[in-house]
């Protein structure tokens, strides 16, 4: 069952690690923050215009993670993970301190957001939450590329497919239900890259912290990694957490189904861009309209069962 109400943290969660990207070790403490503060990163190397919300309209450059900057051009990248442990783990509010301009990637999944979370427990707080409903269809096609999402009563699906000309990733598709509630094998997935990419994501600046102990390589139909596939579906389950992620940057949960085949950063990012560009594509519902449609529905169900 969702939560009404909104959640922090009890109280400070402090984490250590390598960015991927920029390669520089990162200290990242995640502190409780009152109602209705939302999720705000703080550049703590900096002196002033440090903070940064965690804002789809933040986004810059979402190239093979996503960064986002304030209007001073202080920025923080490769959000998306601790952003999707948000997510799943119900944090509305939360002030992140990052002495760097990347958060770790550690294992190259959510995995130790969420046990680090767990681990301090979360406090729920008196004002209640809001979420956004989808009203009508929105979609995002760029080639063969395309990302929607249409109107959902209080639930979120993500359909994903990813599309890889490589033997062993091949084409696959997988779907993620929040009222399902288990999020466990999203957590745990991993990032990923081609062997044959390498040296180009290198070329670029990139993946300087990258490694075989936070991303799997997959050279052919071989994975480089010593422990192999953390499950089956560790490829595209991936793409999915980092989907929630990116999802999590509108401010609220949305409600809503979501479609996408090779979608990534850019392609979720264009589609919050999309949806929040009309009042007539979503509402902001109070949580106590999200309970009485779930009541109203309970009921229905009821009665509909009594009469057979």
């Amino acid at each position: 069952m969702i939560s009404l109400n909104q959640k922090t943290i009890n109280k400070p969660i402090k984490l250590k690690g390598v960015g991927l990207h920029n390669g520089i070790i990162a200290d990242l403490v995640i502190k409780p923050a009152d109602e209705n503060f939302g999720i705000k990163f703080c550049r703590v190397d900096i002196d002033k215009n440090d903070l940064i919300s965690a804002d789809f309209k933040n986004v810059i450059e979402p190239i093979l993670c996503t960064k986002i900057s304030n209007k001073n051009g202080i920025f923080v990248s490769t959000v998306e993970h601790l952003m999707a442990a948000f997510f799943g783990e119900g944090i509305d509010n939360a002030l992140v301190e990052i002495d760097s301009s990347e958060v770790p990637i550690l294992d190259g999944s959510a995995s130790e957001f969420v046990d680090a979370i767990r681990s301090v427990g979360l406090k729920e707080q008196k004002e209640l939450r809001k979420f956004i409903k989808v009203l009508q269809k929105v979609e995002v096609k760029e080639g063969s590329k395309y990302i929607s999402i249409e109107p959902l009563d209080n639930d979120l699906i993500v359909d994903f497919e990813i599309v890889y000309s490589n033997p062993l990733i091949r084409t696959r598709r997988k779907e993620f239900k929040l009222s399902d509630g288990d999020l466990t094998n999203i957590y745990n997935s991993r990032t990923f890259c081609l062997y044959e990419d390498i040296d180009f994501i290198k070329s670029q600046g990139l993946a300087k912290g990258g490694s075989l102990e936070n991303a799997i390589v997959v050279k052919g139909n071989e994975i480089l990694n010593d422990d192999g596939l953390r499950n089956r579906h560790e490829f595209v389950y991936h793409k999915i957490l980092d989907c929630l992620g990116d999802l999590m940057l509108s401010g609220y949960r949305i409600f809503g189904h979501v479609k996408t085949s090779q979608g990534g950063h850019a392609l979720t990012n264009k589609l919050l861009l999309k949806l929040f560009s009309e009042k007539s594509n979503w509402s902001l519902e109070s949580a106590n309209s999200v309970e009485k449609n779930n009541q109203i529905k309970e009921s229905l169900k009821k009665s509909f069962s009594a009469s057979i």
